[in-house]
């Protein structure tokens, strides 16, 4: 067995759209992981950001016990600017080593690689890689009312528009129509749009309700499958624009509670892939991304 007994205490941070995971290790022992909501996790305001993740800290770690380093890999950290700030606020209250970057650059060294690209598809979506220079390229991420292609609250904005669309040509509600009309408590169509627009918290809200696109497509909606047919190509188009912009995309590691818990979305993502870019792998992650946070942790000491 590894001696810990000298070895730094090093804490790892997923903050996803829907939970957040820290797991902290001193050596391979593990000294806590803990899973919480995200709700309050506000990474545009740093000060904001850094007094909730202190918080996260102290509440998962053993009384007067003091990370040697930590990362943090955040959603909706968009730009490095911002993901600097909150590093310095958090920095300036922990007094220890501190990387934060967004969520999705957690995927690859999760996945023991280091470098490829991190595609992320759960409640929103977003694509990362990294140019020659080490700079980051991110592609998405523009959440459920302008983006999220291909995650739940994507598909479920673009499955309301494909049931407006039919009913606009006249034609009778199908599965997929009716499937929504309940997740939603309306009883018409044209009611769909209040109730989507009544969302306080948009992405979580339409989000939910993803499964009922799935389940109308294994009962036979054209229409459903037609959206989860888009949206695999979406999820593909991302990491094509990384490649456009000079990003190394011989990996793709493939993460989140929506692409990799549907088989049909992840066969749309991996076939539309291999007809734009032939030379890119697809990865499913296996490890809890939270692995690739104290990957992060642990090169800071």
């Amino acid at each position: 067995m590894q001696d810990s007994s000298s070895s730094p205490l090093v804490v790892g941070i997923d903050v996803g759209g829907t939970k957040t995971h820290l797991r902290a290790l001193v050596g391979a022992d593990p000294v806590a992981d803990h899973v919480r909501p995200s709700s309050g996790w506000r990474p545009h305001e740093p000060a904001a950001a850094a007094r909730w993740l202190t918080a996260l800290v102290h509440e998962a770690l053993p009384v007067d016990t003091r990370p040697a380093a930590l990362a943090v890999g955040g959603h909706a950290c968009e730009t490095p600017r911002q993901c600097a700030g909150i590093a310095a606020a958090l920095r300036e209250v922990l007094d220890v080593p501190v990387l934060v970057v967004g969520d999705a650059e957690l995927l690859v060294p999760a996945a023991g690689l280091d470098k490829g690209v991190g595609l992320v598809a759960g409640t929103g979506s977003v694509a990362v890689g990294r140019l020659a220079d080490g700079s980051t390229v991110q592609i998405g991420g523009w959440g459920a009312v302008l983006g999220d292609e291909g995650a739940a609250a994507g598909l479920v904005r673009e499955a309301a528009r494909a049931v407006w669309a039919a009913h606009d040509r006249g034609e009778a509600p199908d599965e997929l129509a009716h499937r929504l009309l309940d997740a939603f408590g309306v009883h018409e169509i044209p009611a769909l749009g209040a109730a989507l627009e009544s969302a306080t918290d948009v992405s979580a809200e339409w989000g939910r309700h993803a499964p009922v696109v799935f389940a109308a497509a294994e009962r036979g909606s054209r229409t459903a499958v037609d959206v989860i047919a888009d949206g695999g190509r979406l999820l593909a188009a991302l990491v094509v624009r990384l490649a456009e912009r000079g990003v190394a995309v011989d990996d793709v590691v493939v993460a989140g509670s929506t692409v990799l818990a549907q088989p049909a979305l992840y066969a749309a993502f991996t076939e539309s892939l291999a007809t734009s870019l032939p030379g890119a792998r697809p990865r499913p992650l296996r490890s809890p991304p939270v692995e690739g946070a104290l990957a992060l942790a642990r090169s800071l000491i």
